[in-house]
C-alpha cells in the first residue's frame, strides 16, 4: 500500500464512512455502486494533499486506482496543485493534463468530478494554445462518452472558461446534455448555466432559457435560475 493510502487509512472513521456512503449513493441500482468510503472529510484529505504535492506524478496512478474514494480523490488533489503550481511548465502541465484523462472515470463520483475537472481540464481550455477545434474535440469526445463521470467533466470543466469569459463551452454542453437521462446531469447543466448568468450576464442565461426553458428537465432550470428574483423564478417556470 502507498504511505499516502496508508496515512488516510489510519484517519479511518468507520461512523462517518456510514454516513458518507449514504450520501454519496454507494447501494445496489445508485449512481455511487459500490464505492468505498474510509469516513475522511474533505479539509483532512486537502491537507495530506497540500503535504503531498511534491510526490512524482509516476506515483500519482496508484492513488487514482485505489479502492478508496479518499486515496482516490487525494491524488486527484495533488494533480490539481502540481497543475496549478507557480512556475509549473506547459510541458508539464500536458503530462499532468494526459494523466487526468487516462484516469477520469477514476472520478467516478460527482465530488472527485468537481473538485478536480475545471481546475485541470477547464484551466487548460483557457491557457493552452491549443487551436479551439482541438481542445472542442477532446471536449467532445467526453461529452460523448459512455461513462456518466467523463460526461459531467465535459460540463462541470466549462467553469474555467465562465471564470474567464468565455461562454461558448457551457452554451455548448449545456445543449448536449440538456436532456440527459441522469439527475446527477441535470443538476450539473442547471448549476453550470446559474453560474454563466452570475459570471457573464443574465442577458446569456435569459437568452439560454428563451429557448430551452418550455422543455428542459425541470431540476435544471430551478438549478439555472436560483439567483433570479421570485417573479422571474416564476416566470421561468411557468414556461413548463
Amino acid at each position: 500500500m502507498h504511505p499516502i493510502a496508508e496515512a488516510l487509512y489510519g484517519l479511518r472513521n468507520d461512523e462517518q464512512r456510514a454516513i458518507l456512503m449514504r450520501f454519496f449513493k454507494t447501494g445496489p441500482g445508485q449512481y455511487g455502486e459500490g464505492d468505498q468510503f474510509l469516513g475522511i472529510k474533505v479539509p483532512e484529505v486537502r491537507l495530506l494533499a497540500k503535504e503531498s504535492c511534491d510526490l512524482p506524478l509516476e506515483e500519482i496512478p496508484e492513488l487514482l486506482t485505489s479502492e478508496w474514494h479518499e486515496v482516490r480523490l487525494c491524488g486527484f488533489l495533488i494533480l490539481v496543485d502540481q497543475y496549478n503550481r507557480k512556475g509549473a511548465t506547459a510541458q508539464a502541465k500536458t503530462k499532468i493534463l494526459k494523466l487526468y484523462l487516462a484516469n477520469a472515470r477514476r472520478a467516478n463520483n460527482w465530488d472527485l468530478v468537481d473538485l478536480s475537472c475545471y481546475k485541470i481540464l477547464g484551466a487548460w481550455l483557457v491557457e493552452s494554445d491549443a487551436p479551439k477545434e482541438e481542445k472542442l474535440q477532446l471536449m467532445d469526445a467526453l461529452a460523448n462518452s459512455d461513462n456518466l463521470w467523463e460526461q459531467r467533466i465535459s460540463m462541470v470543466s466549462t467553469m474555467a472558461t465562465l471564470k474567464a469569459g468565455d461562454t461558448s463551452y457551457t452554451i455548448r454542453y449545456a445543449k448536449h446534455h440538456l436532456h440527459h437521462p441522469h439527475d446527477l446531469m441535470h443538476k450539473a447543466v442547471g448549476w453550470l448555466l446559474r453560474e454563466m448568468g452570475k459570471r457573464c450576464g443574465m442577458d446569456e442565461l435569459r437568452a439560454f432559457l428563451a429557448e430551452y426553458a418550455s422543455t428542459m428537465p425541470r431540476t435544471a432550470l430551478r438549478y439555472a435560475i436560483e439567483r433570479m428574483d421570485k417573479d422571474q423564478r416564476e416566470y421561468w417556470m411557468g414556461r413548463q
